[in-house]
C-alpha cells in the first residue's frame, strides 16, 4: 500500500531541503508549486480564465504571467488572492491526485505531495499523514530576507500571508525542526519514514 504524506512548511522552512533528501531516498515527490506554475501555462484553462480576472496586466511582453506583478497583487489583497487560488487549486489538485494514483498503480511504499499550503487550503483529506518542516520565526524571516533579496518589510508580509508554523505544529502528525543542521534534519526525516513506511 502507498503511503501518502503531506509534506508542508512555510515559505523559507526548509521544505524544498527536506523535499530533496525524500527524492534522494528514491520517494515520489509530488510538488504542489511546480504543478502550479505547469497549469498556468499559455493557453492552459487556469491561464486563460486568470487572464480574463486580472486582465493582461499581469503579463510579460511574451505574454507569460508577470509573476512578480501577479504576486504584489495578491500579497496585499486577500481577496484577489482568493480569486487567483479558485482559479488555480482545483487544476492543481487534479494533477496531484493524478500523480500520487500513477505511484499507487506501481505499487510504490510511499509518495508524498510537496504541498505549501497544506493546511490553509484544507487539503489534507488528501493525504495519510502530515509532517511539517519548522523553523523559529526570526530564522523564517533571516532565510527568506537572505534568500530572495527582500527588505524586513516584505518578507514579514510574506511570511504572514501563511498559517504561521507554531499554529501548523498543532495540526501536523509529525514535526522535523530545521532549525540545526543539515544532518539533523536528515536524522529526523528518516525517523519519521521508519514509523510511516
Amino acid at each position: 500500500m502507498t503511503v501518502v504524506i503531506g509534506l508542508t512548511g512555510g515559505i523559507a522552512s526548509g521544505k524544498s531541503t527536506v523535499s530533496n533528501m525524500m527524492k534522494k531516498l528514491n520517494i515520489k515527490v509530488v510538488d504542489a508549486d511546480k504543478i502550479s506554475r505547469d497549469v498556468v501555462e499559455i493557453g492552459k484553462p487556469a491561464y486563460n480564465q486568470i487572464v480574463d480576472v486580472f486582465g493582461v496586466d499581469i503579463l510579460q511582453q511574451d505574454h507569460t504571467l508577470d509573476r512578480g506583478k501577479l504576486g504584489a497583487l495578491i500579497f496585499s489583497d486577500q481577496k484577489r488572492r482568493e480569486q487567483l487560488n479558485k482559479i488555480v487549486h482545483p487544476e492543481v489538485r487534479k494533477e496531484m491526485l493524478r500523480q500520487v494514483e500513477k505511484e499507487r498503480k506501481q505499487g510504490s511504499r510511499a509518495a508524498v505531495l510537496d504541498i505549501p499550503l497544506l493546511f490553509e487550503s484544507k487539503l489534507t483529506y488528501m493525504v495519510d499523514k502530515t509532517l511539517l518542516v519548522y523553523v523559529d520565526e526570526q530564522i523564517q524571516l533571516e532565510r527568506l530576507m537572505q534568500r530572495n533579496g527582500y527588505t524586513e518589510a516584505e518578507a514579514k508580509l510574506r511570511i504572514q500571508s501563511q498559517l504561521p508554523l507554531k499554529d501548523k505544529r498543532k495540526l501536523a502528525d509529525e514535526i522535523i525542526d530545521n532549525n540545526g543542521s543539515l544532518e539533523n534534519t536528515q536524522t529526523q526525516l528518516e525517523a519519521v519514514l521508519k514509523k510511516w513506511i
